[in-house]
């Protein structure tokens, strides 16, 4: 019965940790959340898989994809 509330509570202050880290974003916005540009993932310098945005570049371009 300790684990399950010792698991229940860490995964209460986890879940809490995201909640203030996404509340205290201005506008909600993160930076690089092109998971394709980590250079860990994207050893060849390729573009954004659903953006287009090339490592070199700043802002994300999802804002400029047209969705089908």
């Amino acid at each position: 019965m300790e684990l399950i509330l010792l698991t229940i509570g860490l995964l209460g202050i986890a879940l809490a940790g995201i909640t203030i880290k996404i509340w205290s974003k201005k506008d909600g916005k993160f930076a690089g959340t092109c998971a394709s540009q980590s250079p860990f993932l994207n050893k060849e310098g390729e573009a954004c898989g659903y953006c287009g945005k090339l490592p070199s570049e700043q802002d994300c371009k999802k804002d400029s994809v047209v969705e089908v």
